[in-house]
């Protein structure tokens, strides 16, 4: 009588682990599945950047700033780092379409420079203190190698890397508890943990062996 009770606890334990697990893992599994999809295909991307085509296409724009902007600029600092005047950075959204929020310019005696760097390209931005004359340059390299970008966290932003780091999270979560279900269905299952550890042993190999 008390082998039929501790038997039933024990059943009862592991139906309540079981139940857990499978919540946790699809849940986990369902919200990474379109970043696990998109971090495979640049994976891929990534590993053979040198066989795919790119083009990149670059655009130069050149102007001259209104008076009242250039008076502007005389009341900035004449060396270090600050970003660009609110009016200033609404003059080059609507002529160029200038992205660049409040990144701190490279201030000197004589000019202003602004490094901009993107996912998938590069651009700079260049004005003449004395006389107010603007130069910029976008520089996009294509669509892979955007997707390339995003995948590294380059010059992505920190929201973008904040999403990295929550969605390596849930990828955890989702293993772990994909790792627990396994252990729980060991026992019916006599190939799971020579699978797993061929999971392992294969790329450790491949390391070893192929990578100096």
């Amino acid at each position: 009588m008390a082998d039929d009770k501790f038997d039933a606890e024990r059943f009862g334990r592991r139906a309540l682990w079981l139940k857990h697990l499978h919540r946790w893992h699809w849940i986990s599994s369902a919200l990474c599945l379109t970043g696990l999809l998109f971090f495979a295909f640049t994976g891929i991307t990534l590993n053979h950047a040198a066989q795919i085509d790119a083009k990149p296409r670059t655009d130069r724009y050149v102007g001259l700033l209104p008076q009242a902007l250039v008076a502007m600029l005389g009341e900035g600092p004449r060396h270090g780092y600050a970003p660009l005047p609110t009016a200033l950075r609404d003059w080059l959204s609507a002529q160029w379409a200038v992205r660049m929020g409040a990144r701190p310019a490279e201030w000197s005696a004589d000019e202003i420079y602004l490094s901009l760097p993107r996912p998938g390209g590069d651009a700079w931005l260049s004005i003449d203190r004395s006389n107010g004359a603007v130069e910029y340059e976008l520089t996009d390299r294509g669509w892979i190698a955007y997707l390339n970008d995003l995948h590294k966290g380059r010059n992505t932003g920190p929201v973008w890397r904040w999403f990295i780091d929550l969605f390596a999270l849930v990828c955890l979560i989702s293993s772990v508890s994909g790792l627990l279900l396994l252990r729980l269905h060991a026992a019916q299952r006599i190939a799971t943990w020579p699978t797993v550890g061929l999971g392992f042993v294969v790329p450790l190999l491949l390391a070893l062996l192929f990578i100096h």
